[in-house]
């Protein structure tokens, strides 16, 4: 099948807004190409990443690609990028980049090829490897693999937010515990907390695409039985109370979601949040704060931060 590839160049700190954005408007797959991300992996001594293109190093922009029918692409474009300018209007001192947009005709199966060569087992924190499907890996004495499919919505583990969430769910998790992940995206959080023990994970996510490769995601790990993936905005739906708590999403999402937390943390448990900026540091300080909790830790990779929270 012919699709129509839409590139977007932007910055690291808006490519996941823009990835949002586009996910919004197909089920057909987005890329985000970030050289950060790949210079973080190769200074980071516990993850294996053994791919790279000659001269990726070069690139400057990030390059954000979704794929779209040919029938409905000039339509589903033009709302994708008026949708990005808005986000840009709220983004309140994110850079977005020159949001250069290309279209290019390719066909599906080329594409799909390409994207699932380039990726590799990749090892984070003491325990979890995260295996694409598609290859074929014996874990070693110890490790926990979480599997994921080429459908996957969001969240591959390569991501500064996402490594450092799962490297923090290592240390704070323990065994059959209650884990929460507020935006799961492909469920990576979720389905790793339940194979390292958990004993229920509830996910939400307001995004259907995210919700139906969550779920796929955990029915391929096995976990199904453990986890529950609600389609909703935050945590409106939740009846639960967690002993790990995680949110990998926009500042603005955060602190949205701060005066809820204390609901469905419990007394001894400990909240995760990711995607956070430095300059965005104090307001989701400020937030959650005010919500009475209580700082505990502060890590970043690249410009990515990520908080530790208990009361």
């Amino acid at each position: 099948m012919k699709y129509v590839e839409l590139t977007v160049h932007t910055t690291s700190e808006a490519s996941e807004l823009v990835a949002d954005v586009m996910w919004e408007e197909t089920p057909h797959g987005v890329t985000v190409s970030d050289v950060n991300d790949v210079i973080a992996l190769q200074r980071d001594s516990s993850v294996y990443w053994d791919y790279m293109d000659d001269g990726l190093t070069a690139q400057s922009d990030v390059l954000v690609k979704c794929f779209l029918e040919p029938d409905t692409a000039e339509e589903k474009a033009k709302r994708i990028m008026q949708k990005i300018a808005e986000r840009k209007e709220l983004g309140a001192g994110i850079a977005f980049g020159s949001l250069e947009e290309t279209k290019r005709e390719i066909d599906g199966d080329d594409w799909i090829d390409v994207w699932k060569k380039h990726f590799r087992p990749i090892h984070i924190g003491k325990r979890v490897v995260v295996v694409p499907e598609w290859i074929g890996y014996t874990p070693q004495k110890g490790e926990v693999i979480v599997l994921l499919d080429s459908n996957m919505a969001f969240g591959t583990g390569e991501h500064e937010t996402t490594s450092m969430c799962l490297e923090l769910l290592q240390e704070h998790l323990h065994e059959g515990d209650v884990c929460i992940d507020v935006g799961c995206g492909s469920g990576i959080l979720g389905i790793a907390a339940a194979k390292l023990g958990a004993k229920e994970s509830y996910l939400t996510d307001i995004d259907p695409i995210a919700v139906e490769s969550a779920e796929h995601n955990a029915e391929k790990n096995g976990v199904r039985d453990l986890v529950t993936v609600a389609h909703s905005n935050l945590l409106a739906q939740a009846k639960l109370t967690g002993d790990v708590v995680l949110a990998n999403i926009t500042v603005e999402v955060l602190v949205l979601l701060a005066p809820e937390i204390p609901s469905y943390l419990k007394k001894t448990g400990t909240l995760i949040l990711s995607g956070i900026i430095a300059d965005r540091i104090e307001k989701v300080r400020a937030a959650f704060s005010r919500a009475g909790l209580v700082e505990r830790d502060l890590r970043h990779k690249g410009e990515w931060y990520a908080m530790v929270w208990g009361y």
